[in-house]
């Protein structure tokens, strides 16, 4: 059943397809392995995988994980970094058929699962697979795994570093989460917040007509929404990979509640991207060495996934460094250069959020792609944000003029949408639906008095 070009994989019929292709695929791997054994017991020199198995046909495979046409070897390879996860006997059941006498073949490759028993494919067992013998042959088979191929610029497969001492090509073949969940078209599984992984994820109901800000600010978050949607494209199939670093980064500065985080829930949403705020709670501590663990964490969890990673009140952890004076702050510009370093070269996107640009240190600023100011809004901004707070079934009283309002106090949108909220329940409290001027009043003054200032 060839594949068909075209059919929608998230559909019942196109799911179907995709199920029914890889159980022929892992039904032609088990051959392979099969014929390999034998070639091994009998002596014989390897042959080609498109004579061991001329319908072997990975077209399906590339074109789920939107790769150029695959090889035979290319495919082969790529089915034994999936078949732990979907065929996890495939390899055992098929050289226990195929032996003729009990016998080690070391040739063969692999590890054995620690919990699970199961047979792990390493780059050995690739070589296996593939038929490779010669040093030309296992050095082309070993291509497969550079960083330069495909499987990892798209993050695909890699291959791990072998246990100390052991030979290179003894690592596990390993294949991504990314790439598992691509195939099977599952919901990528998201991690939980926790010591282990210390961010949660953001999420919005709104969309971008409920953003209000000001036309040059809007104008750099769309440029940043750009990078999301083709920096693959232009990093690595434009080639600007090679001189450029990985990723991106970017500041959004300006006084609290004038857009920064829903602006960044809003870029994921809107590009089909997982954001994570990173919980500095759980990332700074005050035991050396401790903050740097939890950020590698993230990173690491981070590094295969096209996720958005948003660090708010980033002064916290990526404030200026300062005049060493005592072992406390030698180590704390040590955790600011170990955050430099990590940020860039991290392949996605990480955004950085303070009411002062002044207060993150220069090093990380001249690195950022994007700097971008959130400034309080205007009269006319403001105005907007009042029509698009103010409920539908809320009306405003008579002596209610929000054009003055506007003009009398600069109130950011977190701000207007307390204010909001706190007239409303005053009005649902006296079992009525209209807005009064003196509950508005309060609420403004309410506002102000947190940030310390007079109406």
């Amino acid at each position: 059943m060839p594949f068909i070009a075209g059919a929608d994989p998230c559909s019942n019929a196109g799911m179907d397809l995709v199920l029914a292709q890889l159980e022929r695929a892992f039904k032609q791997l088990g051959t392979l392995i099969a014929r390999r054994v034998q070639e091994l017991e009998s002596g014989g020199a390897p042959q080609p995988i498109d004579r061991l198995v001329p319908e072997l046909d990975g077209r399906f495979l590339g074109a789920l994980l939107d790769l150029e046409s695959l090889s035979a070897e290319e495919t082969v390879v790529l089915l034994a970094a999936l078949a732990p996860e979907l065929s996890p006997h495939v390899f055992d059941e098929s050289i226990a058929a195929a032996l003729q006498n009990p016998a080690d073949h070391p040739r063969i490759g692999g590890v054995r699962g620690r919990d699970s028993r199961t047979f792990l494919p390493t780059g050995e067992a690739a070589l296996f697979l593939c038929g490779a013998r010669t040093v030309a042959e296992r050095f082309r088979i070993a291509k497969l795994f550079s960083e330069e191929h495909a499987f990892a610029r798209r993050r695909v497969l890699h291959l791990e570093p072998p246990p100390k001492g052991e030979l290179f090509l003894a690592g596990r073949v390993v294949l991504t989460e990314e790439a598992l969940d691509r195939v099977t078209h599952d919901k990528r599984r998201r991690p939980r917040m926790g010591p282990e992984f210390p961010a949660e994820r953001l999420e919005t109901t709104l969309d971008w007509e409920d953003l209000v800000l000001d036309e040059a600010t809007l104008q750099k978050v769309r440029e940043l929404e750009a990078w999301i949607r083709h920096g693959r494209t232009l990093l690595d199939d434009w080639g600007l990979g090679r001189r450029m670093r990985p990723g991106y980064r970017a500041l959004f500065f300006g006084p609290p509640g004038t857009g920064k985080t829903l602006t960044a829930s809003l870029l994921g949403k809107q590009t089909g991207r997982d954001v994570y705020r990173i919980d500095l709670a759980l990332v700074v501590s005050k035991f050396i060495g401790e903050t740097e663990k939890n950020l590698a964490r993230v990173f690491a969890r981070a590094e295969d996934k096209d996720w958005l990673l948003f660090f708010d009140e980033a002064d916290a952890l990526f404030g200026k460094r300062t005049q060493v004076r005592d072992a406390h702050d030698r180590y704390a510009n040590q955790e600011v250069a170990y955050l430099l370093q990590r940020v860039e070269s991290f392949s996605g996107l990480v955004i950085l959020a303070s009411n002062f640009r002044s207060n993150i240190d220069d090093a990380f600023l001249r690195r950022f792609q994007s700097v971008i100011h959130f400034p309080k809004p205007s009269i006319e901004e403001r105005q907007r944000l009042w029509a698009k707070l103010l409920p539908a079934k809320a009306a405003l009283a008579d002596d209610v003029n929000l054009k003055l309002l506007c003009h009398r106090h600069e109130l950011t949108g977190a701000n207007i949408a307390n204010v909001v909220q706190y007239a409303c329940l005053q009005a649902l409290t006296r079992g009525e639906s209209t807005l009064r001027l003196a509950d508005i009043q309060v609420g403004i003054d309410r506002e102000y008095q947190k940030e310390g200032k007079v109406a």
